[in-house]
């Protein structure tokens, strides 16, 4: 079968990391072979005098096509207005896709059109799938259906693109319940769970690990005392403040913040206010390569955020065997089964706190806390949409080995 999959979240030559989960999904499907793939990666662009703007000109520079990222993509670009144009990009998207879409299933027909995110994905990959009469599934991730889901406009493009598709996923079973509460068709939404590097995300001794990040020059993490580290972009949705005020309680501990984002002047600023300061590292945007060796050496991974689905990071910090404190969102209590994997916590200063002197206390073994998620990897991740897609399309697939237990559709 011939997919054409839609992906506004997705690594470009510009931004490698950028969607880097999606684009490990993709390329474990396209390194199987069972699936002809098609990649469209549209690029927003806003209008003249944003559109001069360093990183804008960057993204403009990038190639219609590129297999920069190790596979074949195809990046139109749509123009787009930042903070204000959110709920209407669908349309834009579709605008700037169609005519690629129409042009290449001339020449190779399709069989499926596939959105990797549910906002502004899912909208306009309808409007592709409809105008070239083709059957539609979406992916659910777990911002898109948090953040986009309470806003009017955008809840009634996604809800009629849900009950167009033939077939809807969710990166967790408590993503799924919310896509039901939204009003999206429970009978039609399978659970697809993330997969994971496990060549790159294994354990590696803490104390090694903490003696190579505290050597390595971009980098400069401290090399004594608790080591706490929080993986995210900047902004006030992945909870960093709560974590800089959770240190107050943490006087030995240390805490880096792997991420860039808006948010990093207000963070400075109360880390200074608060007198913790010396004891927070804003490390930047920490390499791909590198953040295997950062979690390995983490104490623990503490990341409370208002939402998420099922972050790949809580599964890279579990594997790396680090344990993790997490609020009680999305997938939470489907990875977080016992207190060797961590702990769930409100999204308090003082609960926080409370969590990280527990695990503290009595760490758990690094073994002991990577079999939390053995069961994860790219490959089963890839076969598993591969068996979605072909069961939209009435493919009768190979029975294959989930890996994920009861809890997978």
């Amino acid at each position: 079968m011939h997919v054409l999959s839609i992906a506004t979240l997705f690594p470009n030559p510009v931004k490698p990391s950028f969607g880097v989960f999606v684009g490990n999904q993709m390329r474990a499907v396209a390194a199987r072979g069972e699936v002809e793939l098609t990649m469209v990666s549209p690029i927003g662009i806003p209008p003249w005098p944003l559109s001069l703007r360093e990183s804008y000109v960057r993204l403009k520079d990038i190639p219609e096509t590129s297999d920069g990222v190790g596979l074949p993509v195809h990046y139109p670009q749509f123009t787009t207005f930042p903070k204000v144009g959110g709920d209407s990009n669908p349309g834009r998207i579709a605008q700037a896709v169609l005519p690629l879409a129409r042009r290449l299933h001339a020449e190779r027909p399709f069989d499926l059109v596939d959105a990797q995110f549910f906002f502004p994905d899912g909208p306009a990959a309808a409007i592709v799938a409809r105008a070239l009469g083709l059957p539609l599934t979406i992916k659910s991730r777990g911002a898109d259906i948090h953040f986009w889901g309470q806003r009017p406009h955008a809840l009634r493009q996604m809800l009629a693109a849900a009950h167009q598709a033939a077939g809807l996923l969710a990166v967790s079973q408590a993503l799924r319940q919310d896509m039901i509460a939204l009003g999206m068709p429970a009978d039609r939404i399978e659970i697809h769970y993330t997969g994971l590097d496990r060549e790159k995300f294994h354990p590696i001794e803490r104390g090694a690990a903490r003696a190579l990040v505290s050597a390595m020059p971009n980098l400069q993490i401290w090399s004594e005392g608790p080591l706490l580290v929080t993986p995210g972009a900047l902004i006030p949705r992945k909870g960093q403040a709560l974590v800089i005020e959770a240190l107050v309680h943490l006087p030995e501990a240390r805490l880096a913040l792997a991420g860039t984002g808006e948010d990093e002047a207000r963070l400075k600023a109360l880390a200074r206010q608060l007198g913790v300061y010396d004891r927070v590292h804003f490390l930047g945007l920490v390499d791909h390569e590198l953040l295997p060796h950062l979690l390995c050496a983490a104490d623990v991974l503490v990341l409370p955020s208002a939402s998420e689905g099922l972050a790949n990071v809580w599964i890279e910090g579990l594997a790396c065997g680090t344990p993790i404190v997490i609020p009680d969102i999305g997938g939470a209590r489907e990875i977080v089964s016992d207190e060797s994997a961590g702990r769930i916590a409100a999204r308090t200063p003082e609960a926080i706190a409370e969590a990280v002197k527990q695990i503290l206390a009595n760490p758990p073994g690094q073994a002991e806390v990577a079999e939390h998620v053995s069961r994860f990897s790219w490959g089963v991740n890839a076969e598993n949409i591969e068996r979605f897609w072909k069961g939209v399309m009435g493919i009768a697939p190979q029975a294959v080995h989930t890996g994920y237990g009861d809890a997978a559709a």
